[in-house]
């Protein structure tokens, strides 16, 4: 029986590798550690309400007390760091949101997993502290240059947990993501937010002129990957993970209207955002040689994504209606 404590559980990747160890592991127990911000939803993982393998606790990890007795009442096996603020645009308006959770919250749990021992501890991070790239692509050894405070404050966490490996043999992987896409994803970020906009016949905000390039990663990749590195990665290593799909801004705008089969006049281009990052590329070749691969066809996520949004907006109607919109609207204006 192995034992999971995920910290932001309830938030979009959270959940959805909750479910992907379910899925998988018919004696898993999970321990869910979640705030409950406002990207954070209980809904997403209501299934397992009862449970007996799924303990679900509110709190914040950067409260050292109820981490503690996280460890003492579970004594839990690994530790994936889910838990993070995420979104850039906010970050540019309230910076100190990101710095407490994301770099002192990963503290807390470091320190904590110090003192209790665990086999391993997954420090989740992204693609975005290595900063752009013109040409090529990032690899693991790479400098990391993040260039607005989102980025910087993952970039801290994930040398901070590396530090503990270095300093105290803390048994810490590092993963560094590219951009994820799926159900339940809080439609602030990209795709949700167009899908939803173009279901509902609302303008599609694209920044500057759309040529902005990432790669997609389809969630449930994403959280193999994770399982397959707690298996078979190294302690003291760092994991890039690519779904190898880069598209530009546009190119994803463009998908999603033929795929709701609405108009280009939805398409709205606005002023770019600071700091904006051209382009994201990773280097997987360090995972893909010890075994793992993403599976998912990138279209055909894309559709079965777009038709879950479709399918489900009792989940996501209510949460459009919040603070994200009221932000949005007093920080951008159209070109």
């Amino acid at each position: 029986m192995k034992k999971y404590f995920i910290t932001g559980g309830c938030g979009f990747i959270g959940s959805n590798f909750i479910r992907y160890i379910f899925n998988h592991d018919d004696s898993a127990v999970i321990i869910n550690l979640d705030k409950l911000t406002y990207a954070g939803n209980l809904k997403n993982l209501a299934e397992f309400n009862n449970s007996e393998r799924y303990f679900f606790y509110q709190g914040d990890i950067c409260d050292s007390k109820i981490v503690k007795e996280i460890f003492k009442k579970h004594k839990p096996d690994y530790l994936i760091n889910f838990a993070a603020e995420t979104h850039v645009d906010r970050s540019l308006g309230e910076p100190d949101d990101f710095i407490q959770t994301d770099i002192f919250g990963a503290f807390n749990l470091l320190e904590t997993a110090r003192e209790f021992g665990l086999e391993r501890f997954i420090q989740i991070s992204t693609d975005e502290v290595y900063g752009s790239i013109e040409k090529g692509s990032f690899s693991e050894t790479d400098a990391l240059m993040p260039r607005n405070p989102y980025s910087a404050s993952k970039a801290g966490a994930d040398r901070l947990a590396y530090s503990y490996f270095a300093t105290y043999d803390l048994p810490v992987i590092i993963t560094r993501a590219s951009n994820n896409y799926g159900p339940y994803q809080f439609p602030e970020k990209l795709i949700p937010l167009f899908v939803t906009n173009a279901i509902e016949d609302k303008k599609l905000p694209v920044y500057g002129d759309g040529k902005n390039v990432r790669d997609w990663l389809y969630v449930d990749d994403h959280c193999e990957a994770i399982q397959y590195i707690i298996d078979s990665g190294k302690v003291g290593e760092i994991y890039n993970i690519g779904g190898g799909n880069e598209l530009t801004n546009i190119q994803i705008t463009d998908l999603i209207l033929k795929e709701t089969n609405k108009p280009e006049s939805l398409k709205q281009f606005i002023r770019d955002r600071l700091g904006h990052d051209r382009r994201y590329s990773l280097n997987c070749e360090k995972l893909t040689n010890i075994g793992w691969r993403p599976k998912h066809d990138f279209h055909k996520a894309m559709k079965f994504t777009i038709d879950w949004y479709k399918q489900n907006g009792d989940w996501w109607k209510p949460l459009k209606s919040g603070e994200y919109l009221k932000y949005y609207k007093k920080h951008y204006k159209e070109l």
